[in-house]
C-alpha cells in the first residue's frame, strides 16, 4: 500500500474551496443570495470546481501523465478503464439503487420513531404541492390513486438520476475520483470520514446562505450538511474503492440528488424539520453509516494509487 502524500491533498482542498467561494461570490455580493435569478447557474458551475481542482493538482502536482509508466490522468481519476464489464455494470446498478433505497429506508425509520409525519395512504403533501403547481387540474390529481402517484414519482427519480449524472460527475471526479483514492492509505474508516467532512464543508458558500436548511443558523446547517455528506459519502467512497472507478459513485450522487425530494412525496405536511427528516436530517444518516461500515469492513485491501 502506498504512503499518504499530504501536500497534493492540501493543494487540492485549498483549490476546491477557493474556486467554490469564487463562483458563489456574486450570490453574496449581490445581496439576493438564494433568490438570485442565476442561482442555479452558479450552483451548477460550483459543482465543477472539485474536478477543476483535481485536474490541476493531478497535472501539475502529481504529473502522472508525464511519469514513465504512470497511469495517465483519466485512469488516475477513476474515469478509465470501464472493465471488467460485468462487475462494472453491477456497481453501476448498485450506485443507482442504493441511494434511493437508503432515502426510502430513512423515511420509514423516521416514521417508525414518530419524527417524520408520514402519510403513505393519501400523500397529502404531494397532492397539495401538485395542486398548487397545476390548480386547473387539482380535481383530477386528487382523484388519482396513491400508488399511481408513487410510481410516477419513482420513475421521475430514476430518470433524474441519469440526468443528474452529468453535474454530479463534476463533483465526483474530485471527491471520490481523486480525494478518496489519495486518502486510502489512512484506512477505510478514516478515508470515509475525512473525505465526507471535506465534501460537506465545501458546501459552505451555499449552506451559509440558507440552502437545504432554511431558517436554521448557518453553523448548524453546515454541521448538519457535514453529517449528511459523511454518512452518504462513506457509501460513495465504498463504490469508488470497490469498483476502482468513479462512475458508480457519480451515478449514486445523481441518484441521491434525484431522490432527496422524496420526503415530500410521503409526508402529511410540507412543514418539516430538515434537521431531522431524511435524507438531509439525522434520521437519514443512520442506515448509510451502518451500510458503509459493513461494506468498507468487508472490502479487501488493494494497492492504492501512487504518484
Amino acid at each position: 500500500m502506498s504512503s499518504l502524500r499530504l501536500r497534493p491533498i492540501i493543494w487540492y482542498v485549498v483549490l476546491a474551496y477557493a474556486l467554490a467561494w469564487l463562483v458563489a461570490l456574486p450570490l453574496w455580493l449581490g445581496g439576493r443570495g438564494l433568490g438570485d435569478p442565476l442561482f442555479t447557474v452558479y450552483a451548477l458551475v460550483m459543482m465543477l470546481t472539485p474536478t477543476v481542482a483535481a485536474v490541476l493538482v493531478t497535472r501539475f502536482a502529481e504529473k502522472p501523465a508525464n511519469r514513465p509508466g504512470g497511469p495517465g490522468i483519466a485512469r488516475s481519476l477513476g474515469l478509465w478503464p470501464l472493465k471488467p464489464v460485468g462487475p462494472f455494470i453491477a456497481f453501476l446498478a448498485a450506485g443507482l439503487l442504493l441511494p434511493i433505497l437508503l432515502v426510502l429506508g430513512g423515511l420509514l425509520l423516521g416514521a417508525a420513531v414518530g419524527l417524520y409525519p408520514a402519510d403513505f395512504a393519501q400523500l397529502t403533501a404531494l397532492r397539495s404541492i401538485m395542486a398548487q403547481q397545476a390548480p386547473q387540474a387539482a380535481a383530477q390529481l386528487n382523484a388519482l390513486p396513491a400508488w399511481l402517484l408513487v410510481v410516477g414519482q419513482l420513475f421521475n427519480v430514476l430518470i433524474g438520476s441519469f440526468i443528474n449524472l452529468v453535474p454530479a460527475l463534476g463533483e465526483e471526479i474530485g471527491w471520490r475520483g481523486w480525494l478518496v483514492s489519495r486518502l486510502e492509505p489512512l484506512g477505510r474508516t478514516a478515508t470515509g470520514l475525512i473525505s465526507g467532512v471535506i465534501w460537506g464543508l465545501w458546501h459552505a458558500p451555499l449552506i451559509l446562505l440558507g440552502y437545504n436548511y432554511p431558517g436554521v443558523p448557518g453553523w448548524l446547517g453546515l454541521a448538519a450538511m457535514v453529517g449528511f455528506t459523511v454518512s452518504f459519502g462513506a457509501v460513495l467512497a465504498w463504490l469508488r474503492l470497490a469498483s476502482n472507478s468513479v462512475w458508480p459513485a457519480a451515478l449514486a450522487h445523481g441518484a441521491l440528488n434525484a431522490a432527496a425530494g422524496l420526503f415530500l412525496v410521503f409526508a402529511a405536511t410540507t412543514d418539516l424539520d430538515m434537521l431531522v427528516v431524511a435524507p438531509l436530517g439525522w434520521t437519514g444518516w443512520i442506515l448509510p453509516i451502518v451500510l458503509a461500515g459493513l461494506l468498507l469492513w468487508k472490502l479487501p485491501r488493494r494497492n492504492t494509487h501512487t504518484a
